[in-house]
């Protein structure tokens, strides 16, 4: 019987996909027989939109299933709900708790005490992890779509965020308990990125981040990676100059097309060529650091439950290469 659920925390700079990885991961991890929680923190319903469900509740519910067997449950954390929750568990003040909430004092303490905030987001995601029914979890895996790179490593270190607040009492003992979780052999955080400067060093500041406070770093996942189009000889012939606009305009005439398409034809050909040197020396960069990289396609079409069953496949195989994923 497993010690812990494995806890997979994925955070990436805004636009690099992050909430789309965090589902992929959950879909790949049901893909192989698991029983997956999926939780946002952020409120932003993004979970609810990939998955083509209604807006979610403070509730856990059943949001897609693996090729495998598995299952993916999902789980929008909302702090005021928590904290009402948290009070009826420790303090069993059941309707007074209610009527707090009505007095707007819940809303205020979340918002006056980000610390406590963050206790509370993942203190429910530490309460789903150490759920048990009967001898054994109640979840295999808990994936955590969790705030971006740049505030990471604060949001995680909560026993830290709330030292200044509360020395003694519950809500110090529970964001002790969440830090001896955080920082466990079960959990992994994974930093998504895409192959572009600013990303790509901001991950490489996240992973220095997180190991300042000893927080483990998982995988560096590569989103909207752009394939290659072009053959080595014709990206050289590009760079060289040996391909410009006349060789095009004399290989459109002799195919029988319109000449006046090689200007465009040669500046499309010459973007792709500096893309595919951004992307390789972005890459170069990631490789200087000790974690694993995985790499994810840019998609042709929209994301929806296929594309996410796409993806899931790609980070499946990588896994299950690594012996991650049973």
């Amino acid at each position: 019987m497993a010690n812990a659920t494995p806890l997979h925390v994925v955070t990436g700079k805004g636009g690099t996909g992050k909430t789309t990885v965090a589902a992929a991961l959950a879909t790949a991890l049901a893909d192989a027989g698991q029983r997956v929680l999926l939780c946002e923190v952020e409120g932003r319903q993004g979970i609810a939109q990939l998955f083509d469900v209604p807006p979610l509740p403070y509730e856990e519910r059943k949001v897609g299933v693996g090729l495998g067997g598995g299952e993916v449950y999902a789980l929008a954390i909302d702090p005021e709900a928590a904290l009402l929750e948290y009070l009826q568990m420790y303090y069993r003040l059941g309707r007074a708790g209610k009527a707090l909430d009505r007095f707007g004092i819940i809303d205020f303490a979340t918002t006056i005490a980000p610390g406590v905030r963050d206790v509370l987001l993942t203190g429910k995601v530490y309460e789903a992890a150490r759920r048990r029914n009967g001898d054994r979890f109640t979840y295999d895996a808990v994936v955590m779509d969790a705030p971006p790179t740049g505030r990471i490593a604060r949001f995680l270190n909560v026993n830290e965020e709330v030292a200044g607040l509360a020395r003694v009492g519950p809500v110090r003992r529970q964001a002790s308990s969440i830090m001896a979780m955080m920082r466990s052999r079960s959990t992994h955080v994974h930093l998504v990125t895409v192959l572009e400067e600013m990303p790509v060093q901001e991950t490489l500041d996240g992973i220095d981040g997180l190991r300042d406070t000893t927080l483990p770093v998982g995988h560096v996942i590569v989103n909207l990676v752009q394939p290659s189009l072009l053959s080595d000889d014709t990206r050289d012939a590009f760079r060289s100059g040996a391909l410009g606009t006349k060789q095009v305009a004399s290989a459109l005439k002799s195919v029988a097309l319109e000449a006046d398409a090689a200007r465009a034809l040669i500046d499309q050909g010459s973007a792709h060529v500096e893309r595919q040197a951004l992307q390789d020396a972005q890459r170069e960069m990631l490789s200087q650091t000790d974690r694993p990289v995985i790499e994810l396609p840019t998609l042709p079409d929209a994301i929806d439950q296929g594309a996410l069953f796409e993806l899931a496949g790609f980070l499946r195989d990588d896994l299950l290469q690594r012996g991650e994923v049973a």
